[in-house]
């Protein structure tokens, strides 16, 4: 069971990119008060929550009306991730600038901690390790981006703006190998390339 969690919470906390969040959470909230920020964490964390048991649970019945195989999901959630990844490492995924009273659900916590990458992921450590496991997985990563949140000045204090690029950076390289590895699971999956190959 533990080994399934962290099998869950890596490739998600990848995904979340927490490090590089954090930046751009405290650009979004430069002008808000310490009390408003610390119900927008609350709002972030408990949309990202709703939204991924959502779809964790709903998730394969929407592809099973759609007709979506497993392997077309992985297929497209990796072409996403890795789209995703590549923005980041080019410096063009710059998030767009909005109301700092309105940034708890969005885009603080959908898209920007639970965006495509993350639901993507979800779905897919989900499939591979169960349902128990990616729900804890879940939370665990919730946890450490509330306490990452909340104190954010501290976080990057303790490793400064260049340091949370770095990690950031760093994230994302990481995020698009997970994006090949899931386009060569899907295309295995459907049969398009030998299993030997996967």
């Amino acid at each position: 069971m533990l080994n399934k969690i962290v099998l869950c919470f890596v490739p998600l906390f990848i995904a979340i990119n927490f490090f590089g969040l954090i930046p751009m959470y405290l650009s979004f909230t430069e002008d808000v008060s310490k009390k408003d920020k610390h119900e927008l964490v609350n709002q972030a964390c408990l949309t990202v929550l709703l939204t991924g048991l959502a779809f964790l649970v709903a998730g394969h019945a929407i592809f099973n009306f759609l007709g979506i195989l497993e392997g077309d999901f992985k297929v497209g959630g990796g072409i996403i991730l890795l789209i995703i990844s590549i923005s980041d490492l080019s410096g063009k995924s710059e998030a767009r600038r909005m109301p700092s009273t309105q940034v708890g659900v969005v885009p603080l916590g959908i898209p920007l901690i639970m965006g495509p990458a993350a639901l993507t992921t979800l779905l897919v450590v989900s499939d591979s390790q169960g349902y128990w496991p990616t729900v804890v997985a879940l939370l665990m990563n919730l946890v450490i981006v509330w306490f990452g949140l909340r104190y954010s000045n501290l976080v990057m204090r303790l490793i400064g703006q260049g340091g949370a690029r770095a990690v950031g950076k760093i994230a994302s390289l990481f995020l698009a190998a997970i994006a090949i590895s899931m386009i060569r699971s899907g295309l295995t999956g459907l049969g398009i390339i030998p299993t030997a190959i996967h």
